[in-house]
């Protein structure tokens, strides 16, 4: 790494990690993003050809960064048909493009799926996290070993700072969500129970099967045919057989739970999971006759993501905290997105999200192709680029999809560090399409080497 790097990663757990104001870690921020720059060009193809095509050699100022950032459609820039027809040697060689270090030593003899490809990775020390692909086409992210550790204690001191709760193993942790199988979800998981759970005491895991992101593709890959009227008949039988099996093991899960927390009641409780399955464990425990007076007051939350197309009630995140004795101080929320690796935490006085030091936001226009001008307080409205100085795997520059409200001056509960309104968009959601600039030159030149 660098000397700007490795002051701004130094401050992860650290009591200023999110009481430094910006201009004192603005010129810091600057030179390791050059650090990164040097170290990255001769890594990864996809950042030299970027940084040659804009005639960028060096970093001076957050806008020299901009033309390197990547959108977050680069890493499902591979053909289709490589996936769809498991060629796993060109799957693979393009992975090369967007991985930092060389994949050598990987056996691909005999690979029967992106499962098994996504394992033997792993064999060879590359840890490779999938989105799992509305399209049915999978974004797929490199990281290394060192990303996989900071990211189990970026999450830890995280949670630790969004819920005021220092990780002292006194807690039954309870995983309530069914979770794609990848390295990033399995490792945070045995993360925070290492760090908040009861000692010997096993983390209780939804029970129901992971989800593969081999499964998820084939699944939205059938939808797809039955739709344009190519699937074939046991192909659908199939599809069906297993839907019915997996809707029977959601229907026990939820009594299944519900049996394990009523049980646990007077421990202290680490609960993480997502709303659409918290809500009906939650009016489980509700018809067994048990609620708030019966849980401990001090339980903890974890809720990720949003209501992912679940049907809920307006009152479901009351429903759920008065269930489980749980307070809104208590309560964990943070914005992030596969394509980084840093939690921003949502504090709990100002309600925003928290932009720790070595995390660079960049508040872009909605073309993605411009930094909109960054005062030194009050809010900024534009697309959220961000750069984390922490991955090792990957470039750090991201271009994502979304419209954020970022605030560089001093929050309401106190902190200094740049803070985001809890009203993320989608601009695909706002305006049904989104059109990143550099998109297409990204997927081809990607598209051209693999």
């Amino acid at each position: 790494m660098g000397e700007a790097v490795d002051r701004l990663m130094g401050m992860q757990g650290s009591d200023e990690a999110y009481c430094v104001p910006i201009e004192e870690l603005r010129e810091t921020q600057v030179a390791a993003l050059d650090e990164r720059l040097q170290e990255f060009a001769g890594k990864v193809k996809l950042v030299a050809h970027r940084a040659k095509e804009a005639g960028i050699t060096r970093i001076r100022e957050l806008a020299d960064v901009v033309p390197l950032l990547l959108p977050h459609t680069a890493y499902k820039s591979y053909p289709e048909r490589v996936l769809s027809d498991g060629q796993w040697d060109r799957l693979t060689k393009w992975l090369g493009t967007v991985d930092a270090h060389p994949l050598n030593g990987v056996d691909l003899e005999g690979i029967a799926d992106i499962d098994e490809w996504v394992e033997r990775l792993k064999t060879a020390g590359h840890y490779i996290s999938c989105t799992s692909g509305t399209t049915g086409k999978p974004a797929m992210l490199p990281s290394s070993p060192s990303d996989i550790e900071w990211f189990c204690k970026d999450n830890v001191n995280a949670v630790s700072w969004g819920t005021g709760v220092r990780p002292q193993q006194d807690r039954i942790v309870f995983g309530l969500a069914p979770i794609t199988q990848v390295p990033r979800n399995a490792v945070i998981g045995e993360a925070l129970r290492d760090a908040f759970g009861v000692p010997g005491k096993e983390r209780f895991s939804y029970p129901v099967p992971p989800i593969t992101v081999g499964s998820i593709s084939r699944m939205i890959a059938l939808r797809k045919a039955i739709a344009e009227g190519t699937a074939r008949p046991g192909d659908i039988a199939e599809f069906e057989e297993v839907s019915a099996e997996r809707q029977k093991a959601m229907d026990a899960a939820v009594g299944i739970c519900a049996d394990a927390l009523i049980e646990a009641r007077g421990e202290k409780l680490f609960i993480s999971g997502m709303w659409g399955a918290l809500f009906p464990i939650a009016e489980e425990v509700r018809n067994r006759g048990y609620g708030a007076k019966d849980f401990h007051p001090e339980n903890i939350s974890y809720v990720a993501g949003g209501l992912k197309g679940a049907k809920l009630p307006e009152n479901y995140r009351e429903f759920v905290f008065e269930t489980f004795n749980l307070q809104a101080a208590n309560s964990y929320q943070m914005y992030s997105m596969q394509e980084i690796q840093t939690a921003m935490p949502r504090c709990q006085k100002g309600g925003r999200y928290h932009v720790p030091p070595w995390l660079v936001c960049l508040p872009l226009n909605k073309e993605g192709d411009a930094l909109v001008p960054i005062p030194g307080s009050g809010e900024v409205e534009g697309r959220a680029a961000f750069f984390d100085l922490s991955l090792d795997g990957r470039w750090g520059g991201l271009i994502s999809g979304d419209r954020i409200q970022i605030d560089f001056g001093r929050c309401e509960c106190g902190a200094s560090s740049p803070s985001i309104r809890d009203n993320i968009a989608r601009y695909s959601d706002l305006e049904g399409d989104d059109k990143i600039s550099c998109s297409g030159t990204v997927d081809a030149y990607v598209r051209g080497l693999s």
